[in-house]
């Protein structure tokens, strides 16, 4: 890397920086999560206005490598704080209605997304079409929790009742998608004679649970939750963990979210905390950023025509009715009422940064082209700006306020009990 080489990627990347928090801030200021502006923050960079003129001045080809490899840093670092986060027990005690609801609104978008497969396939020919199919159900179906706990905990939400039953629906949904979306890239993303290598893949969980896991433990209990040294392994873990999924034939994003997974959860939850303060923040403003760059620098809509507006009508229509829908539906099956299945369904439509991730590993295995591409990113953002304007049409604000009354009365008898 060369003098002007760096001096161009250190004033890209400054300027990326800038503009993507910029934009995040306008965005909450409409009432919107930060995400919606760095995405668009991405796109706008990109090749969509003139030309992408202003794209090749601040970013030359020669520099896109290097933000391409932090990008990949910074996904790998946001899904280890997706799999740190992850409360395992949202998943447990929940009962039928939160079983019911989630597997709702993941096969109804799911058989959409692979119906629409066959439909887009005419202009957006692909090289296996079973992994196309399977592809686009994992697209349609995935729910973006951690924006979901965002916009939850905007509304001061996240105690009560609904709230807690879409997280945990979206937490079910989200392992489904992630599942679906590892058959894909097994099945599509190694083709070669290295195939052997994914049967690996269970061994090395079975050793993150039982070996590695452990290992972190202590180290929590025998280390300032905050040092150096403690956060070093947890970095390093984390990076190794990404390498040995992605040469096995899985993602890299695999590696980084299992071993999030398997970080300890002590009661007091500061060994999690430490890290997700000491990871969390850089990834949040830096690396999150360069990957909204890397991501929009792909997106291309100035070919916008006809054809391709209709095929994005398609798209909404597969993603608003099938996740809306199917979780709609699935609520009132298991006598939710009907306000209540409404807001869930609302909430049950974010994707945000989560759909982009998926988006950007079917680019990599070449399940989409640059148009197919840009109107699924589009897909994404339109999804989730939608949520809380949605979320306040079916579930009025004085009845966030009931219900959070209600959860504190609930809570106060508890607390004087203990």
């Amino acid at each position: 890397m060369t003098s002007h080489q760096l001096v161009l990627f250190f004033v890209g990347l400054a300027a990326c920086l800038g503009f993507a928090r910029l934009c995040g801030l306008a965005a909450q200021r409409l009432g919107q999560p930060a995400v919606i502006g760095e995405i668009l923050a991405g796109i706008i960079l990109g090749p969509t206005l003139f030309h992408g003129a202003h794209t090749r001045l601040l970013f030359p080809a020669g520099e896109l490598p290097f933000f391409n490899a932090l990008a990949n840093v910074g996904v790998a670092v946001f899904m280890f704080v997706v799999g740190l986060e992850f409360d395992r027990s949202l998943l447990k005690g929940r009962g039928r209605a939160a079983a019911g609801v989630a597997l709702g609104s993941m096969l109804l978008p799911m058989v959409l997304g692979g119906a629409l497969a066959f439909v887009l396939v005419r202009n957006h020919p692909t090289h296996d079409m079973t992994g196309f199919v399977l592809f686009m159900a994992a697209a349609m179906s995935v729910t973006a929790f951690p924006v979901l706990a965002r916009i939850l905990t905007d509304l001061r939400m996240q105690g009560t009742q609904l709230g807690g039953l879409a997280l945990t629906c979206a937490a079910a949904s989200d392992v489904l998608a992630w599942s679906v979306l590892a058959v894909v890239v097994a099945v599509v993303g190694n083709g070669g004679t290295d195939q052997w290598r994914l049967v690996l893949f269970p061994l090395y969980l079975l050793l993150l649970f039982t070996v590695i896991g452990p290992l972190l433990r202590r180290l929590s209990l025998g280390r300032r939750p905050g040092s150096a040294g403690s956060l070093t392994a947890v970095l390093a873990g984390l990076l190794v963990s990404g390498a040995l999924t992605e040469w096995m034939g899985l993602h890299f994003i695999f590696g980084a979210f299992v071993f999030g997974l398997v970080v300890p959860r002590d009661e007091s939850g500061q060994f999690r905390r430490e890290i997700e303060g000491g990871l969390g923040r850089i990834g949040n403003l830096l690396l999150m950023p360069v990957f909204f760059l890397a991501a929009g620098l792909k997106v291309d809509l100035s070919a916008i025509d006809p054809a391709s507006i209709g095929e994005f009508a398609l798209i909404l229509l597969a993603a608003i009715g099938g996740k809306i829908g199917g979780a709609y539906l699935a609520a009132r099956a298991c006598r939710i009422a009907r306000r209540e299945s409404a807001a869930l369904a609302a909430l049950m439509n974010t994707r945000g940064l989560t759909e982009l991730v998926i988006l950007s590993v079917g680019l990599q295995l070449g399940m989409l082209d640059t148009s197919l591409y840009s109107l699924m990113v589009l897909m994404a953002v339109v999804t989730t700006a939608m949520t809380s304007p949605l979320l306040t049409a079916v579930y009025p604000r004085r009845l966030f306020n009931r219900e959070l009354t209600e959860t504190r009365q609930r809570q106060v008898p508890e607390s004087a009990e203990v």
